[in-house]
């Protein structure tokens, strides 16, 4: 059996002005980066202003367990199943971070017979985006320190900076650092944070950002500090977006690859889901809604993480209308919720089946609330038997959900065909009108309470100090009705990731709220997530390599 890497490198790719033309794009609106990969200019936005939009479709998640869900897989299977259909369709999703990538992952491009390609590159540095975030960023870090240095004319109090220089990297080494040491020439003395670049406020906005005009205004009102009278520092006062954006103006045109089977793709931005808000770029989808009928997206992690997020965020903020929602499961991740360890999921296991089921079930429950149709693709494995299978049909029927099974792993589009036919019915289905989990004009609290416990099931909310504090000032300032961006653990509904299932009875830690006004919205941490993942005892990384001919190896 092939492994995806070697599916993707025996893969005969078309060229990426062959991919651009089957689109109508043209020659001057493509912006080649080599054969196999280009960059979409900003004019091909402006010329599609007033096409209409196709359907927007959205691919989740249950919760992730180590048994593998397969929602990329799924993303670029259904794609090519609408393509092999003769249905004009794209797909749009996140750039991969080089942390999981030489972390646990190895790879994030799909798999088997479902990836998109060229994929050693979009898995190792892509067109340069997340290095120009990285850059944008850490440029505003820079300027802030050079302000202490020489002088201090905003009176900022260096006790109190409030943006995080970044890397793509899992590197815990850099959570907490001291910068400015080494004499009265090297800056003042401070201490300072690492986050992880899909964390990035700066990647936010570039994802949320609806043209450059947007994503200058944007980056100008990033919160830098506070003034030793608590008044805040932006972006601006250093007078620095423009710069920021001069580096990020190549970054903001979407990605255009293809898949296994020629279909396109388009690959823009990559926050997480577990801390940031987990949806490709704006501009990418509505790009996709131009060019296709049929446009699918995914959103990172579990559906009470990234499917939330694109509801309550991106849909809002950019006044999208989801027309139906795929969400994959597998029978090894329901018998994993139900109790099973990881090395005998393949073994049929009824009860555990039965057990773990909850979770699936909570997942269409929270997702039929935002009046979405809703399909549950079952990512098959072959350890999967006849009777587990019907198990789970059965307990979708009874929520209300369509299930088809999803073969695009091993057979490709081929394998994706019943699900791109439930998918075009329940385009056509009329759920009700799309709604949110909460009202813009509800207080902070009371979102944050609502997610906690309509979505995760929660029984309350506890708030430390801190983020009453936090809570207190932004409910008083411009951005008091901002969207919530839940910073929690992406394995369990509730903030603790070893609670499998449907926890109930738990109360949600919110340690921590900080305002991310560039971005327009407010992060609240939970539990004990952090926003600077530390490499495991095996990282990925030790079995990537390349050859003397420049062949690589080890990503998967």
């Amino acid at each position: 059996m092939l492994s995806d890497i070697e599916i993707a490198q025996s893969a005969v790719m078309r060229p990426i002005t062959e991919i651009a033309a089957s689109l109508g794009i043209t020659g001057d609106e493509l912006i080649p980066y080599g054969r196999y990969k280009a960059k979409l200019d900003d004019n091909l936005m402006t010329r599609l202003e007033s096409r209409p939009d196709g359907k927007l479709i959205l691919v989740t998640a249950v919760n992730p367990t180590p048994a593998g869900e397969g929602k990329t897989t799924t993303t670029v299977g259904l794609g090519q199943a609408l393509t092999k259909m003769g249905r004009r369709a794209i797909i749009t999703l996140r750039e991969p971070s080089l942390g999981p990538v030489f972390g646990v992952k190895g790879g994030a491009a799909g798999g088997g017979y479902a990836q998109v390609v060229p994929m050693e590159d979009i898995n190792l540095h892509f067109t340069g985006d997340f290095h120009a975030i990285t850059a944008a960023n850490n440029l505003l870090c820079a300027m802030l320190d050079n302000h202490l240095q020489q002088g201090n004319e905003l009176n900022i109090d260096p006790r109190r900076v409030a943006f995080p220089r970044v890397m793509d990297m899992n590197d815990r080494a850099l959570r907490h650092v001291v910068v400015g040491m080494g004499g009265r020439s090297n800056g003042i003395p401070r201490e300072d944070t690492f986050t992880i670049t899909v964390a990035s406020e700066v990647m936010a906005i570039l994802c949320l950002a609806a043209d450059l005009d947007d994503l200058k205004k944007r980056l100008s009102r990033i919160v830098v500090a506070y003034t030793y009278k608590g008044k805040a520092i932006t972006a601006r006062d250093l007078r620095a977006e423009g710069a920021m954006a001069a580096l990020l103006k190549d970054a903001f045109k979407p990605n255009l690859v293809q898949t296994l089977e020629g279909s396109p793709a388009l690959i823009h931005g990559g926050p997480f889901a577990n801390i940031a808000h987990g949806c490709s770029s704006v501009r990418a989808t509505r790009l996709g809604l131009k060019l296709a009928d049929y446009c699918i997206t995914e959103a990172g992690f579990g559906a009470d993480l990234g499917a939330e997020k694109f509801f309550d965020i991106k849909c809002r903020i950019a006044g999208l209308k989801p027309s139906m929602c795929v969400l994959v499961a597998t029978v090894r991740a329901l018998k994993y919720n139900g109790g099973v360890d990881k090395a005998e999921c393949s073994i049929e296991n009824l009860p555990a089946l039965e057990k773990g089921l909850c979770n699936l079930e909570k997942h269409i429950e929270n997702l039929s609330s935002f009046h979405v149709p809703v399909c549950v693709a079952i990512n098959r494995f072959v350890s999967d038997t006849d009777a587990e299978l019907a198990m789970v049909d059965d307990a979708c029927r009874r929520l209300g959900a369509s299930c088809v099974l999803s073969e695009v792993f091993a057979k490709g589009g081929e394998g994706g065909i019943a699900l791109a036919e439930e998918v075009i019915k329940l385009c056509d289905t009329d759920a009700g009108a799309f709604t949110y989990a909460y009202p813009d004009e509800a207080p902070a609290r009371e979102k944050i309470r609502t997610l906690a416990r309509n979505l995760y099931g929660a029984d309350d909310v506890a708030f430390s100090d801190a983020a009453e504090t936090a809570l207190a000032r932004i409910e008083k300032g411009a951005f008091r009705h901002a969207p919530i961006c839940v910073a929690k653990t992406q394995y369990s509904l509730s903030d603790d990731p070893l609670k499998l299932g449907r926890p109930t009875g738990f109360t949600l830690r919110v340690r921590d709220v900080a305002l991310k006004a560039g971005a327009g919205f407010i992060v609240v941490y939970t539990g004990d997530i952090m926003t600077m993942p530390g490499l495991p005892k095996v990282p990925a990384a030790e079995s990537i390599d390349v050859d003397g001919t420049g062949s690589i190896t080890g990503l998967f």
